[in-house]
C-alpha cells in the first residue's frame, strides 16, 4: 500500500519544450549545412559559375565544369539578349539556341580572334572576330550565292571590300554603315561597269560609266543620275560634251559628229534646241536621248 506523506502525490519529472526560436534557428543553420554541403559538390565536382561583361555594354553568364586551372572548359552561356549556347572548348564549338555554330579562336568566352561562323539562314563567315562581334577582314558567302570579302565592323561592311553577286555582277571599293561610299568600280553581268564616286549606295560626284553597247559617259552623277557637266562618247564616234540633266543633254553644250561637222548651243531634253522659231530636233544621226544599264 502507497504511503503518502503529509497527504502528498509524488512529484512528476518535467519537460522541457524546446521554444520557437530555437527551432527556426536550427532550422536555418541545417539549411545552410545543406546548402553548403551542395556547393561545396559542385565545386568538388568542377562546375562552376562566371559572368563576362561584354564590349558593347551586355553580358555573357558561364555555368558548367572548368579545367584544371579553373577556366570554363564545358557548359552553357547565357547572353544579356536572352540568347543562351552551348560552349565545349575542347573542340573550340560555340552551339548557339537560335542554329547557329561557331568554330574557332575563343577569348574569355567570347568570339575573339580567327573562326568561322555558320548561321541558321546558311549563311557562312569567315575571318577576323573582336569581343564577340565580326569585326576585321574576312569573307561572307550568302545562301542566295552572294559573296562578301573585305573589312567589317560589328558585322557591317565598313572600308574596302569586294561584293559579288550570284548573276555575276561585282562591285570593288569602299563601303560605310553596309553601303557603297567613297570610290569604287561596278561592273554589271552584261558587260556595263561605273568607275568613280559614290554616296549612300548611288552614284555621286565623278565617275565613268562604260555600257556593254560601246558608249562611254564620264562626267558628274546625283543620285544616280547623270547631271552637271559631261562627255558622252557613242560607239559610232558622236561625241557630246557639255550639261546635262536627268541623264540627259540639258543646258549649253557641243556636239560633234565624226565627218566633222559641229553644233554648240543650246540643248533641253536630249534636243537641240532651235532658235530660228523651228521645232527642236535631236541631232540628226543618233538618238541623243539613249540610257544605257544601270540609268
Amino acid at each position: 500500500m502507497a504511503n503518502y506523506s503529509e497527504g502528498r502525490a509524488p512529484a512528476r519529472s518535467k519537460r522541457r519544450r524546446m521554444s520557437t526560436a530555437a527551432i527556426l534557428v536550427i532550422t536555418v543553420i541545417i539549411a545552410v549545412i545543406c546548402v553548403a554541403g551542395t556547393f561545396l559538390g559542385i565545386y568538388i565536382s568542377g562546375i562552376r559559375y562566371t559572368k563576362i561583361d561584354t564590349p558593347g555594354g551586355g553580358f555573357v553568364k558561364f555555368f558548367g565544369k572548368v579545367d584544371d586551372l579553373g577556366a570554363p572548359y564545358k557548359g552553357k552561356l547565357y547572353y544579356s539578349d536572352g540568347t543562351t549556347a552551348e560552349i565545349d572548348m575542347s573542340s573550340n564549338t560555340v552551339t548557339y539556341s537560335n542554329g547557329d555554330i561557331y568554330v574557332g579562336e575563343l577569348k574569355k568566352l567570347l568570339k575573339d580572334g580567327e573562326g568561322k561562323l555558320t548561321f541558321a539562314t546558311g549563311d557562312v563567315y569567315e575571318g577576323a572576330f573582336s569581343g564577340d562581334a565580326i569585326t576585321g577582314t574576312g569573307k561572307f558567302s550568302f545562301a542566295g550565292g552572294d559573296t562578301y570579302e573585305g573589312a567589317l565592323i560589328n558585322g557591317v561592311k565598313e572600308g574596302y571590300g569586294t561584293y559579288i553577286w550570284a548573276d555575276g555582277s561585282m562591285y570593288i571599293g569602299d563601303f560605310r554603315g553596309d553601303k557603297k561610299e567613297g570610290t569604287g568600280k561596278y561592273m554589271w553581268a552584261d558587260g556595263s561597269s561605273y568607275e568613280g564616286q559614290y554616296k549612300d549606295d548611288l552614284k555621286n560626284g565623278r565617275g565613268v560609266y562604260k555600257f556593254s553597247n560601246g558608249d562611254t559617259y564620264e562626267g558628274d552623277f546625283e543620285s544616280d543620275v547623270r547631271t552637271g557637266i559631261g562627255k558622252y562618247t557613242w560607239a559610232n564616234g558622236e561625241i557630246y560634251e557639255g550639261q546635262f540633266a536627268g541623264t540627259m543633254m540639258n543646258g549649253t553644250g557641243k556636239y560633234t559628229w565624226p565627218q566633222g561637222r559641229v553644233y554648240e548651243g543650246v540643248f533641253e531634253n536630249g534636243k537641240i534646241v532651235r532658235t530660228d522659231g523651228g521645232e527642236n530636233t535631236s541631232p540628226e544621226t543618233t538618238d541623243a536621248e539613249t540610257t544605257g544599264a544601270g540609268f
